[in-house]
């Protein structure tokens, strides 16, 4: 007799798991069964529930708000409400969650479909990938309010992937040519700018030097011309002093002589 109880009027819940009863007679019974060892009439049956947090991957291919198709996942880590699980199971049953973040029996998208391309619509492709933080603030909050319709709990939702058709990424590819292109033609005309500068700077200081020098032979006649003549015979004695070969001098008239520097080899 012990054993025919036991068999048939005893169970155990696991830790992480909640039991709904449901009775032949009055069907969901309104209470919630916590862990431990517990007794059950024979006509009822358990309803073993996974309380923890799990899972789930909602995909989405939906169009923005300037007509772009985007393909969108979304990563959801929900728990049912513990105090609800029998209302849960009367009105959506033991697959709650495909129903809620899938798709409905009859193929019709779930809440997590539509709370997608409800707010997906409400930016452009551009937009989406700009502020893809913000977007996700604003999908996570839309679905939190509608999951907490069904009494479930999110504890994160998250974009795990965001595509588009190969026009738009194509569209995307030549704006980001054209943009280096534009950016590279601005540093060819900033360069040249610079360059146009100099000149003129370099023009100015030639001039101004020519004019010190002029005033200069102005007021002490050739003298500076002498002295630029000895400091360069100077320059060119040093150089050829260093010089390896044989210096040979040639005197020439009307005082032009000539140093040769005579390679040995």
């Amino acid at each position: 007799m012990a054993g025919v109880v036991s068999e048939f009027c005893l169970y155990d819940v696991d830790a992480g798991n909640r039991v709904v009863i449901f009775d032949r007679i009055r069907g969901v019974l309104p209470f919630v069964v916590g862990e431990g060892s517990h007794l059950k009439l024979p006509w009822q049956m358990v309803r073993n529930m996974d309380i923890r947090s799990r899972p789930r991957t909602i995909n989405s291919t939906t169009g923005t708000k300037d007509l772009q198709m985007v393909n969108i996942s979304l990563r959801v880590l929900y728990r049912p409400r513990t105090d609800m699980l029998d209302t849960i199971v009367k009105t959506l049953g033991m697959e709650y969650e495909g129903i809620v973040f899938g798709r409905t029996q009859d193929g019709q998208d779930g809440v997590g479909n539509e709370v997608l391309k409800e707010v997906v619509a409400q930016f452009t492709a551009e937009e989406l990938l700009r502020n893809r933080e913000q977007v996700s603030e604003r999908i996570a909050k839309a679905l939190a309010a509608r999951a907490s319709q069904f009494h479930l709990d999110l504890d994160d939702v998250s974009i795990t992937h965001l595509s588009y058709g190969r026009e738009f990424a194509k569209a995307i590819e030549n704006k980001q040519v054209a943009q280096q292109d534009a950016e590279r033609q601005t540093y060819v005309v900033q360069k040249a700018d610079q360059e146009r500068k100099a000149s003129i700077i370099r023009a100015e200081g030639e001039a101004e030097a020519a004019r010190i020098i002029s005033e200069a032979m102005q007021t002490a006649g050739n003298g500076l011309i002498e002295v630029r003549r000895i400091d360069t015979a100077k320059d060119v004695a040093a150089i050829l002093g260093k010089s390896r070969g044989n210096v040979t001098y040639l005197p020439g008239g009307d005082k032009s002589n000539v140093l040769l520097g005579l390679d040995p080899k």
